[in-house]
């Protein structure tokens, strides 16, 4: 039973005001993801009905969970949401066996201990977990602790889901097990879920949206491949691997045409237009780190893209060398060792960047 999630809300932090509006239809699964103390796990804890907000309204499946602004403040009790909270810790109740724990799930709902048993058994054998009923979460391994916690969640049948970066604290051998877990059972049951992480892996394989959100702002909303291929914020693109400049439009340009960007410095950036654009816009340039090319001097030929720029640090990698510059702009270059050894390319040193219109994409931010 899964049902449509919809947020408008907004509460005081110490150094910004969180702003949250969105939707989540029924069925899909949103990431929302940002950097430390952007605001996303209070998002969580508002749906949740941990934490109330200044003003707004929270509603699931029609039903309002959260009213504050207009007329007298509602706000229904974290436990009678029909909503499963999974966070870093599984917090399984140490002096009961898997199963009981996970039966606490259906009982919380109000069905008898029989039934909610007999539903702890069928998601402990969908976990892989049956033979592991009668132990206590001591006696379990971290990434089974976490499957246990997700039956748990998942056997109450709520309406929605919130993953608090859930796979945060398992060992890196556990990860990918719990995350593929995730994954199934989220697609097999179709239940709206809110996923806050920092793992841009996570989002890929979790989420069908993601949700970007800087100083409680959210600054990129939009489906999980196109804001990881085309981000719209700083945070998103350095999540994506990409490098992003921005910038205000200099000239109206349709969606496939050239496109100009005038940065903050006065350096304009030629590129495709991702979309329609118009004078004054403020605008972002997208391009691949591979897009760049290194020269120890002003590079001639072609009209390029091309700046000065200084050497900040060198990064090993596995098959290339990650160069970074000091701003602006800041960006990533990939150069192969080869390069490294022939430019003499070393912090500090100052260096020519290059990057050819047609792999520049700019689009509205």
């Amino acid at each position: 039973m899964t049902a449509e999630l919809r947020v408008s809300l907004s509460v005081q932090r110490q150094d910004f005001t969180v702003r949250a509006r969105f939707d989540v239809p029924t069925g899909e699964s949103v990431a929302v993801l940002g950097p430390n103390g952007a605001g996303k796990s209070t998002i969580l804890s508002l749906v949740a009905g941990l934490l109330a907000p200044d003003a707004g309204t929270v509603a699931l499946d029609g039903r309002v969970l959260t009213s504050i602004g207009s007329g007298r403040p509602f706000v229904v009790a974290p436990n009678r949401r029909r909503i499963g909270l999974m966070g870093q810790d599984p917090l399984l109740f140490p002096h009961l066996s898997a199963l009981e724990n996970v039966a606490f799930g259906p009982r919380s709902q109000g069905r008898s201990r029989s039934v909610a048993r007999s539903a702890a058994g069928e998601w402990l054998e969908r976990m892989s977990l049956s033979g592991l009923a009668s132990r206590r979460p001591v006696q379990l391994s971290g990434g089974q602790r976490q499957r246990v916690a997700l039956a748990r969640a998942l056997a109450a049948e709520p309406q929605l889901l919130l993953l608090d970066e859930p796979l945060g604290a398992l060992d890196a051998g556990t990860v990918p097990e719990i995350r593929q877990v995730l994954r199934t059972h989220l697609r097999d049951s179709g239940t709206t879920s809110l996923l806050v992480t920092h793992d841009v892996l996570d989002a890929a394989v979790l989420a069908d949206r993601i949700i970007v959100v800087e100083k409680g702002q959210i600054v990129d909303d939009g489906p999980t491949a196109s804001v990881l291929a085309a981000p719209r914020s700083s945070f998103g693109a350095t999540l994506a691997g990409l490098n992003l400049i921005s910038g205000t439009v200099v000239e109206r340009a349709a969606g496939g045409e050239g496109a100009v960007l005038m940065t903050g410095s006065g350096w304009q950036l030629t590129g495709i237009a991702a979309d329609e654009l118009t004078p004054g816009d403020v605008g972002a340039a997208v391009f691949r780190p591979s897009a760049v090319s290194v020269f120890d001097r002003e590079p001639g030929g072609s009209p390029r893209n091309h700046w000065p720029a200084v050497i900040a640090s060198l990064e090993a990698g596995v098959a290339a060398v990650r160069l970074r510059t000091a701003g602006p702009p800041e960006v990533a270059v990939d150069v192969t060792p080869a390069a490294v050894a022939e430019l003499a390319l070393e912090p500090g040193g100052r260096v020519f960047l290059s990057v050819k219109a047609t792999e520049v994409l700019v689009h509205r931010r």
